[in-house]
């Protein structure tokens, strides 16, 4: 288990290597950032991680402020705190990197298109896996956050599962209480406002937004396409917001013959 110092706070890191024919040293680093509360880089290792490197694709995976085996600071879940977060995980990984394809599920896609509208000289592209970015998505997450914090409150939850054998979920719903009733997570999401037109305008890198047909943002991912300059919307069928679990192979497709039509892109 690696941590990284960035900016004061130890982030759980792994970075994997590119392997296989299609490698390319020196090539841009893909990275990639889960979603809220009961996610974590494990996401990513499990379904993306393994094809990205065998594509030839040096990978890093890290768990988000307050998640996975991650630093909990009390505050500082803000998109603001969070895009400074990865800046800084960058320039501590090595100031040689350059610039970087994000790929962010759910709000880590919010954070990665963030972070790509703040400092675009550090990313090379974005892949946007159905990610919150219009309409009223703030109030709507932050009723259900507020539901799932007043039901773990008591520990009853976590306690049962443990007796019950059930380490991992336990762990995991721990750490949910830990983030939903003893942190600024809550709060700091409910402040968070939606991209607008005049943002998505502004993105300067290629765009890949991959969505579930019967996802409920699916209308933003079709703002997003109609005005960032560079930007494919691919839609999944028969899935709603559990692309990255339920249409693995799809986003795979998608994702890689992106990856390889930038590099081709660059290479020529």
């Amino acid at each position: 288990m690696a941590h990284t110092d960035a900016g004061g706070l130890r982030l759980h890191t792994q970075r994997l290597p590119a392997r296989g024919a299609g490698s390319r040293p020196g090539g841009p680093t893909v990275v990639c950032l889960h979603g809220l509360v009961m996610d974590n880089l494990s996401s990513f290792y499990c379904t993306l991680a393994g094809p990205l490197c065998r594509a030839g694709h040096e990978v890093l995976l890290y768990d988000q402020r307050g998640h996975g085996r991650s630093e909990r600071p009390p505050t500082g879940y803000d998109r603001d705190t969070a895009a400074a977060d990865l800046i800084a995980l960058l320039a501590a990984v090595g100031p040689d990197l350059g610039p970087v394809h994000l790929i962010g599920n759910s709000h880590g896609g919010a954070v990665a298109l963030h972070t790509a509208l703040l400092r675009p000289d550090l990313v090379a592209s974005l892949v946007l896996i159905d990610a919150q970015l219009t309409g009223d998505w703030v109030e709507e997450m932050t009723d259900t956050l507020t539901a799932a914090a007043l039901g773990l409150e008591d520990g009853r939850t976590t306690a049962q599962l443990a007796a019950l054998g059930r380490r991992k979920e336990a762990r995991l719903t721990a750490g949910a209480d830990a983030l939903l009733n003893h942190t600024t997570l809550i709060e700091d999401i409910a402040a968070a406002g939606a991209f607008t037109a005049a943002d998505f305008a502004r993105l300067s890198c290629p765009v890949l937004a991959v969505y579930g047909e019967k996802s409920e943002l699916l209308a933003g991912a079709r703002e997003l396409a109609a005005i960032a300059p560079d930007c494919e919307l691919c839609v999944l069928p028969d899935v709603g917001h559990t692309v990255l679990k339920e249409a693995t192979e799809g986003l795979c497709d998608a994702v890689l013959g992106r990856l390889r039509v930038r590099a081709g892109a660059v290479a020529g």
